[in-house]
C-alpha cells in the first residue's frame, strides 16, 4: 500500500488529557485515537505493532512450552463467588444477567475461569505441569488508572 493512501492521522499538539510520554507519543503518531475515558480505538499503524508484539509473545511462550487457550470475556458470577472476588471487586465489575436470568459477569481477570477448566479436567498428579496462557482485552473501570 502506497503511505499517502495509509490511514494514520498524526497530530501536531498534543491532546491536554495525555499526560505520560507513551500515551502522547501514541496519540501524535496516529496509533490510538480516545472513544471516551479509558476506552481506546487502535488505528491501523498501532494496531499493526499491537499484533506484532502478540506474535513475539506467542513464539516465546510457545518455545517455553506453553500452550494457548482462548476464553470468553463473559462468565458465569458463581465462579467468581466460590474464589471470593466477587464481592471484593465492588462496584468497579461490570455485572448482568442473562436473558435466562443467570448472574454473568465482564470478567476483568480470568484466574477463576482457567482453574474451574483446570479443575475439570487434571484427574492426576501425573498431568501436571500443564504451562498454559491466554492473549485477550482486559476491562477494568478502576479508580485509579495503573497506566
Amino acid at each position: 500500500m502506497r503511505r499517502s493512501a495509509y490511514f494514520m492521522p498524526t497530530l501536531k499538539e498534543t491532546p491536554a488529557e495525555a499526560q505520560i510520554v507513551s500515551h502522547r507519543l501514541m496519540l501524535r503518531a496516529g496509533m490510538i485515537r480516545q472513544a471516551s475515558a479509558g476506552i481506546y480505538s487502535w488505528l491501523p499503524l498501532g494496531f499493526n505493532v499491537l499484533k506484532k508484539i502478540e506474535q513475539i509473545v506467542r513464539e516465546e511462550q510457545d518455545r517455553a512450552g506453553c500452550q494457548e487457550l482462548l476464553m470468553p470475556t463473559i462468565q458465569s458470577a458463581d465462579l467468581w463467588k466460590q474464589s471470593g472476588r466477587y464481592d471484593d471487586y465492588g462496584k468497579e465489575m461490570v455485572r448482568m444477567t442473562d436473558r435466562q436470568q443467570w448472574e454473568v459477569l465482564y470478567a476483568p481477570a480470568n484466574e477463576e475461569l482457567i482453574t474451574d477448566i483446570f479443575r475439570q479436567s487434571a484427574k492426576s498428579y501425573r498431568q501436571l505441569p500443564k504451562l498454559l496462557y491466554h492473549i485477550r482485552w482486559k476491562f477494568r473501570d478502576e479508580v485509579r488508572p495503573r497506566f
